[in-house]
């Protein structure tokens, strides 16, 4: 699980994380410095979110799954770097999501992007005999975050947050659907108005195509990780 060295969201690591956990497998950490990456802080707390924080913030089950995450895994505390990765190491990848400036480093990474190209590509496939899952959560340049969830945080939020939502000028959706040889086959689900949970997974939205698994949000967060878990074996 790469992280940035900062600003990633505490959901979409720290659930997918717990459920790797629970299923018996151990989630390696690496981050740009090798140094142990930190959440969003106002995904974890709400600070500076104002009146809207209850419905930004992450839930009780994301900030849970985190501080679980960041106090008891040694593993997340001492991350390899960037510059450690060997893809063929490892049985699957996960690329958690986030939108505040930390990400940068991470969306843009030469590294990060060559491990998913290792992973995803023909050559491993007929060596190994099978892909190694990849899952992708929010936005990852090939997830599946909507344009219309990624302008309402901006809109909502561009008064006292300025383009906090708004990790590039291009939406998500718009660069998904440039790269698509039909750009009708973006899905963008139904509509967000409920987190999941370890209880009610039917709430949240995945796409899967063979190996690689998409989600939106963190309200999709314990669905994609318990398809992935089963994508792992």
């Amino acid at each position: 699980m790469p992280l940035p060295d900062s600003d990633f969201d505490p959901t979409e690591s720290g659930v997918p994380w717990r459920t790797m956990r629970d299923h018996g497998h151990r989630v390696v950490f690496a981050t740009p410095s090798g140094r142990t990456g930190r959440a969003d802080p106002k995904m974890v707390t709400g600070e500076g979110l104002g009146i809207l924080s209850p419905l930004l913030k992450a839930d009780a089950n994301g900030r849970s799954a985190y501080l679980e995450m960041e106090q008891g895994d040694a593993g997340f505390r001492r991350p390899i770097s960037y510059g450690e990765i060997r893809a063929a190491d490892f049985d699957g990848l996960i690329l958690t999501g986030g939108h505040a400036p930390g990400m940068r480093v991470y969306l843009g990474s030469g590294v990060l992007q060559s491990a998913v190209a290792f992973l995803r590509a023909e050559e491993t496939r007929r060596r190994d005999l099978s892909w190694r899952p990849v899952g992708g959560a929010i936005l990852v340049p090939s997830g599946q975050v909507t344009k219309q969830m990624e302008l309402i945080a901006w809109r909502l939020t561009r008064l006292y947050l300025g383009d906090y939502y708004r990790t590039y000028p291009t939406t998500v959706e718009d660069e998904v659907r440039s790269a698509l040889a039909r750009p009708e086959d973006f899905i963008t689900g139904p509509l967000p108005l409920r987190r999941d949970s370890a209880a009610r997974l039917g709430v949240g939205f995945t796409v899967r195509d063979e190996e690689y698994l998409s989600a939106r949000w963190p309200g999709d967060a314990h669905r994609f990780a318990a398809e992935f878990a089963a994508m792992i074996g």
